[in-house]
């Protein structure tokens, strides 16, 4: 018996990296999991991939989560199709590039806290009534390392993560007497959008591997995809408010990023 079995989950950005991962380890672990992805080809193949695997229900709503409406009827759909809704997973993210912070555009600013801030904010608000329901409401929200440690060339990025980590916070705080736990991940994974860094600044993505402690970058599956599934599950029901680094170590001692940017 799987520790999420009869619960249900919405990963968004589900369709690839670290969201596939997160809802690949739900799913194992019993959990029914709408997949919400603007991408249709990636959603729906990571549906397929879940039913497929590990035998549970699996829905693909296609969902851009700068939308607040799209946002409303993905978690509408969840609680119509599977009945309730325990474990609400912000992922979502597509790269707006890399830019000294004087060369940001004012566009990009607002693009970043869309995509992190208010796309989780309007889940958030819309999915409160059906994590109260059964004691096993869940927020998992996905930050970054890129935040905490000041990344140069990503102000968009570090100030909405960082965002997102605060309001994540707040509502750990209101809704503890609720039961609701809400935590934060900062991952280190191999992620889509690590993989276009890595792959256009392969020096550097080499040596942040071999500088962290345990000389890798972690699988979004087993190495970050566990650890939503242990905060979805009554493992974490003391533990709210929190950031858990899954990293491997890496912000110990910080992280070396500087990407060739001109």
């Amino acid at each position: 018996m799987g520790k999420l079995n009869g619960r249900v989950a919405i990963v968004t950005g589900a369709g690839m990296g670290i969201g596939r991962g997160i809802a690949g380890a739900l799913a194992r672990e019993g959990a029914n999991v709408l997949v919400a992805e603007v991408d249709e080809q990636a959603g729906a193949g990571t549906a397929r991939w879940l039913t497929d695997e590990w035998g549970v229900r699996a829905t693909f709503v296609r969902t851009d989560v700068t939308d607040r409406e799209q946002v409303h009827a993905m978690v509408d759909t969840a609680t119509r199709e599977f009945g309730r809704l325990d474990v609400l997973v912000n992922n979502a993210w597509r790269g707006l590039g890399f830019a000294r912070l004087e060369k940001t555009a004012e566009e990009s600013m607002q693009a970043g806290f869309d995509m992190a801030v208010m796309a989780a904010f309007w889940a958030m608000q819309r999915a409160y009534p059906a994590l109260l329901e059964h004691g096993t409401g869940r927020v998992i929200n996905l930050c970054s390392l890129n935040g905490v440690n000041a990344h140069m060339y990503s102000v968009a990025y570090n100030a909405a993560k960082e965002a997102l980590r605060s309001m994540t916070r707040t509502a750990a705080r209101e809704w503890a007497p609720k039961q609701v736990c809400c935590n934060v991940i900062c991952p280190g994974a191999q992620s889509a959008a690590y993989q276009r860094v890595a792959e256009a600044n392969p020096q550097m993505a080499a040596a942040q591997a071999a500088a962290n402690p345990m000389g890798r970058i972690g699988d979004p599956l087993d190495d970050i995809g566990t650890v939503a599934a242990f905060l979805a599950s009554d493992d974490s029901r003391y533990l709210t408010g929190n950031t858990l680094f899954v990293d491997g170590g890496a912000h110990i001692n910080g992280v070396q990023w500087a990407p060739e940017v001109d």
